[in-house]
């Protein structure tokens, strides 16, 4: 017979008066020396029972899965804790002021910001109104059509009353969504976008061991897809302020799905999934996964289980979000096809540029080779290439297409 005395814990694992209820000394008379204050499981068997040791290492299986458990049940606790007394905050005149300030960047010269400022404290004192009296309504979205590099539907606001209101919620609203999503969600959240999430892959891929095989997927038809009911109850989890509740409802269901172009959108699609990451992070124990928006990686040692993963997945976005996986996906060796992924191809070995940003960043380079140009403008064009490139091995792609007219390694740090 095999008996578990205690869990892990500290105290006097000399006697069992000052041990605490880790310890159980059997052998030893209590006594106040506190010498050896260690933390262990204590364990005794019977005469005629084998050693019990054989039995540790399973033992320990068992209560890391009971710690792993428990630390999921706190994170969830803390993730359904619901926050109310938001309204006010947002419809505030100063809190409005501010998305005022941050919707006009880099728009300074467009023509809704130059309308708005024409009565610019006008305005603002008026959508506060608008809000406080419930009286607001999303303005009718203007519709064009982008091919980068597939066709999609953008849907645009105008800046004034619509764009402000979506940066005066998400003001607000930034830092509590954000604290719903795992390490691994990438995509419109500060300080997580594509070298971000690069760097997370490259770290991972450093346990070969672990690495070994790839499963990649995506959403079909990611933004119209998104439900707006689900999404709704998605966003009450963590919301619980009935008048933001409304205004959030009101701007889900302006449009189809979630429209592409919103600056409330972005934040909409990565909430859709966020308590799936938890599901795959938490209740199925993944410890390699990555997601930029609906983009997703998972890397394991056997190809097998991750086969039986992708039937987990399907059932879970089939079922509960009412979205599916594209037929594109994928499970191979990581070092015979590489892990095409956000805009670069992972090996163990090395990192390169996808295929189709080399193939544009050689036909600018060959464009201004072809002209006249100073060194600072030739710097200044491909600016947002080099961008790119400094963050994987590049440099003798870099060398061979620029033809060595500067020396870039004086200007940009890159990867050998």
């Amino acid at each position: 017979m095999f008996h578990l005395r205690g869990v892990l814990a500290g105290g006097n694992a000399n006697n069992s008066a000052n041990a605490g209820f880790s310890y159980s000394n059997t052998n030893n008379t209590p006594s106040n020396a506190n010498t050896n204050i260690r933390s262990h499981l204590g364990f005794f068997h019977r005469n005629n029972d084998p050693a019990p040791w054989q039995k540790i290492k399973s033992l320990s299986k068992v209560l890391v899965a009971v710690r792993r458990r428990l630390r999921v049940s706190k994170a969830k606790n803390k993730r359904m804790k619901r926050v109310g007394n938001l309204f006010e905050k947002i419809i505030s005149v100063e809190n409005l002021q501010l998305a005022d300030e941050k919707a006009r960047r880099g728009k300074l010269r467009s023509y809704g910001v130059i309308h708005h400022d024409k009565n610019r404290e006008a305005n603002i004192q008026r959508l506060h109104e608008m809000l406080r009296d419930k009286t607001y309504r999303t303005s009718a979205y203007e519709v064009f059509k982008i091919h980068d590099p597939k066709e999609r539907d953008i849907y645009r606001l105008p800046y004034f009353p619509d764009r402000i209101v979506h940066h005066a919620i998400m003001n607000i609203m930034e830092p509590i969504w954000v604290s719903i999503f795992t390490s691994d969600t990438y995509a419109c959240i500060k300080e997580r976008g594509i070298h971000a999430a690069m760097q997370g892959v490259k770290k991972a891929l450093k346990d070969e061991e672990n690495t070994m095989y790839c499963l990649k997927i995506d959403v079909r038809k990611y933004y119209p897809s998104i439900d707006h009911d689900i999404l709704k109850q998605i966003v009450r989890r963590k919301i619980k302020c009935a008048d933001t509740l409304e205004l959030l409802d009101h701007i889900i269901d302006s449009a189809p799905g979630v429209p592409i172009g919103n600056y409330l959108s972005q934040y909409f699609a990565n909430l859709y999934l966020a308590y799936f990451d938890h599901w795959i992070k938490e209740e199925l124990g993944i410890k390699y996964y990555f997601r930029y928006a609906d983009d997703m990686v998972f890397f394991h040692a056997d190809k097998a289980y991750l086969h039986d993963l992708l039937i987990d997945i399907n059932g879970y976005l089939t079922h509960r979000l009412n979205i599916s996986l594209k037929r594109n996906y994928q499970v191979f060796p990581v070092d015979v096809r590489g892990v095409d992924f956000i805009g670069y191809v992972f090996r163990h070995t090395h990192v390169l540029l996808r295929k189709g940003i080399k193939k544009n960043f050689c036909r600018a380079v060959v464009k201004l080779n072809k002209r006249k140009v100073s060194e600072a403008e030739y710097k200044q064009v491909l600016c947002s290439w080099m961008g790119w490139a400094k963050h994987c091995n590049a440099k003798n792609l870099i060398n061979k297409i620029t033809k060595n007219k500067f020396d870039y390694e004086s200007n940009v740090r890159l990867t050998a």
